[in-house]
C-alpha cells in the first residue's frame, strides 16, 4: 500500500484490446522516486501499449491508473504532463517544418507571449547543454534539416526540458536507437544524474546491457503480461534474455573472418577521404560517430545504381531504412502491400498483381522473420516499431538485387529478432550476396567482413579482420587513424 502512495506512477491491472489481439493482460506496475526501471521484452509484448496508458494517450479497458496515491479517474496526455509526465517515442515525434525552439513551444503550452520564441530556444539549450555537453545543435534549425541522430537528441532533451513543470518522470523508448556509442554514454550519464536527484524514468531498450548498467529494477514483459521482475543487479545478460523468452542462440560479436580478396568487384563509389569499394558475398560495415556521412553514403550508392523514376526489374541494389516513418513505410497500406512493393515485377504478370502469389510470399516471410501479426492484410501501423522494421528487412531480403544497403535497421529490433536476422545476412552473404551495413551498434559492426570508418564526411580508416575491434573503430572515429 505505501508503494501505490508513493508511486510517482502506479497502474493496477490494466487490460487492453485491440480486436482479437490482447496487448495488455492485467498489467501492474509502479514507478517510484529515484529508481529508473527497465522495461523489456520482444516486440509485440506490450510495452508500447502500456507506455501509452502511462502517457495518457490510451485509457485502459480495465484497471486503473494512480499518482501519488490519488486514483485518476480522467487521465489524459495532458493530465499526464500536468504531474510531469514526459515521453519521447520509439517513432519519433517533432514537426519537421517547425524549428526546434518552435516545437519546444508544443511541448510547453504556456509559453506564449511577447519573446516566447527566444525563452523556449533558451529552455532547449540549456537541457541539450545537460543532456549532450558539445552538441553543437542551433535552436533556430528547422527539424527537417537535422540528421536522426540530431533529431533523437533534440526529443530527448525536449523531455528533460523545464519550463515550469518539472519533468517526474521521463520515458524513454528506445532512445539510444539512432545514436553513436559516445552520445549514448551522455544520455545514460544524464539519466543516472536525474534519477539521483529524485526523478524517475522508464527506461526502454533492446541493447541489454544499457538496461543492466543504467536500471534499477528491470520489468518482462511477454504476450501482454508481466512475466518478471525484480532488482537489476539479479540479473544478467543471459538470465534476461531467458526471462524475455528468446530462443535464438545468444551471439558473441564476433564472426570467422573470411577474406574475399579475390571475389570480384561489384560496387565502387570515389569519397572525399578513400575510396569505397564492395566484393561479392561481402559484408561491409560503415562506422563511425553518427552523422558523418556514413548515411549519405549509402544514399549515393543507391541513386547511382537504382533507377531515377520507373524501377528496375532487375536493380543491384535495394535499401533498408532506419528511419521507417520518413523513408520506409506507407502508413495507408496492408502489412502485405509494404512487403511487396520492392517485388512487384516478380508479383505481377502484364501489370496485374498476383494476389495469390503475394499473400504466398508475406506468408513465407512473416514465418521467416517472425512479424508478429495475426494476418498480414492488417494495417502496417497496427504493428510495433520493432515489427514495422522486420517488414522493411524482409523487403528487402525478398528481392534478387544482388546489393543491400542497410542504413542502422535493427533499432527498435529485440534481441532473439536480431539473431535470426544476422544468420539470414550470413546465409545470404555465403551465396554470394553483399551487404553495406551502416549501424550504430559495435556488436553489429563486429560482424562485417571489412569496416569503413567516417569522420567528418570522409573515409578515415579501413579495417578487416582482426582488427576490426572497438579500440580501432573508436580511435579512427575521433582521431582519424586506427590504433
Amino acid at each position: 500500500m505505501d508503494d501505490v502512495l508513493k508511486a510517482v506512477i502506479a497502474v493496477d491491472g490494466a487490460k487492453v484490446s485491440f480486436g482479437a489481439v490482447r496487448a495488455l493482460d492485467g498489467v501492474t506496475l509502479r514507478v517510484m522516486p529515484g529508481e529508473c526501471v527497465g522495461l523489456v521484452g520482444h516486440n509485440g509484448a506490450g510495452k508500447s501499449t502500456i507506455v501509452s496508458v502511462i502517457n495518457g494517450g490510451l485509457t485502459p479497458h480495465e484497471g486503473s491508473v494512480a499518482s501519488d496515491g490519488e486514483r485518476l479517474e480522467r487521465y489524459g496526455i495532458n493530465a499526464a504532463r500536468a504531474r510531469g509526465v514526459r515521453c519521447v517515442f520509439q517513432e519519433l515525434s517533432l514537426c519537421p517544418n517547425l524549428s526546434i525552439a518552435e516545437n519546444t513551444r508544443i511541448m510547453h503550452r504556456h509559453l506564449g507571449g511577447f519573446g516566447w520564441r527566444r525563452r523556449a530556444a533558451r529552455i532547449i539549450e540549456k537541457s541539450l547543454d545537460a543532456v549532450f555537453p558539445g552538441h553543437g545543435i542551433d535552436s533556430g534549425r528547422a527539424v527537417g534539416d537535422l540528421s536522426i541522430a540530431e533529431r533523437q537528441m533534440v526529443e530527448i532533451s525536449m523531455a528533460f526540458s523545464d519550463a515550469g513543470i518539472a519533468p517526474r518522470l521521463v520515458i524513454l523508448d528506445e532512445p539510444t536507437s539512432s545514436l553513436d556509442a559516445s552520445l549514448a554514454r551522455q544520455m545514460l550519464d544524464h539519466v543516472r544524474r536525474f534519477v539521483a536527484a529524485g526523478g524517475s524514468v522508464i527506461f526502454i531498450s533492446h541493447i541489454l546491457h544499457e538496461i543492466l548498467e543504467t536500471a534499477d529494477r528491470i520489468i518482462v514483459m511477454k504476450d501482454g503480461r508481466v512475466v518478471a521482475e525484480r532488482s537489476a543487479r539479479e540479473f544478467d545478460h543471459h538470465g534476461l534474455v531467458e526471462a524475455m523468452g528468446t530462443v535464438a542462440r545468444e551471439d558473441t560479436g564476433d564472426r570467422p573472418a573470411r577474406v574475399q580478396s579475390d571475389a570480384p568487384l561489384i560496387l565502387s563509389h570515389q569519397t572525399a577521404g578513400r575510396p569505397f569499394a564492395a566484393r561479392k558475398g561481402e559484408i561491409i560495415g560503415l562506422a563511425g560517430l553518427a552523422g558523418h556521412g556514413q548515411t549519405e553514403l549509402l544514399l549515393a550508392l543507391h541513386a547511382a545504381q537504382a533507377g531515377n523514376w520507373l524501377p528496375e526489374r532487375d536493380s543491384l541494389v535495394t535499401f533498408v531504412a532506419g528511419d521507417r516513418r520518413l523513408n520506409g513505410i506507407f502508413e495507408l497500406w496492408s502489412i502485405v502491400r509494404n512487403f511487396s512493393i520492392a517485388s512487384l515485377g516478380d508479383l505481377s504478370r502484364r501489370g496485374v498483381i498476383l494476389a495469390d502469389a503475394e499473400q504466398t510470399k508475406g506468408a513465407d516471410w512473416k514465418r521467416r522473420i517472425e512479424i508478429r501479426t495475426p494476418d498480414m492484410a492488417n494495417p502496417i501501423l497496427s504493428l510495433s516499431g520493432g515489427n514495422q522494421q522486420k517488414v522493411l528487412f524482409a523487403r528487402a531480403l525478398s528481392t534478387r538485387a544482388p546489393v543491400v544497403l542497410m542504413d542502422d535497421p535493427m533499432r527498435g529490433v529485440d534481441v532473439g529478432t536480431k539473431q535470426e536476422v544476422y544468420a539470414i545476412i550470413r546465409e545470404e552473404a555465403s551465396r554470394g550476396r553483399t551487404f553495406i551495413w551502416y549501424s550504430t551498434e559495435i556488436d553489429e559492426v563486429r560482424l562485417c567482413d571489412r569496416v569503413y570508418v567516417f569522420r567528418e564526411g570522409r573515409i578515415t580508416a579501413e579495417l578487416a579482420g582482426d582488427t576490426v575491434s572497438e579500440k580501432n573503430i573508436i580511435a579512427a572515429s575521433f582521431e582519424g587513424v586506427a590504433a
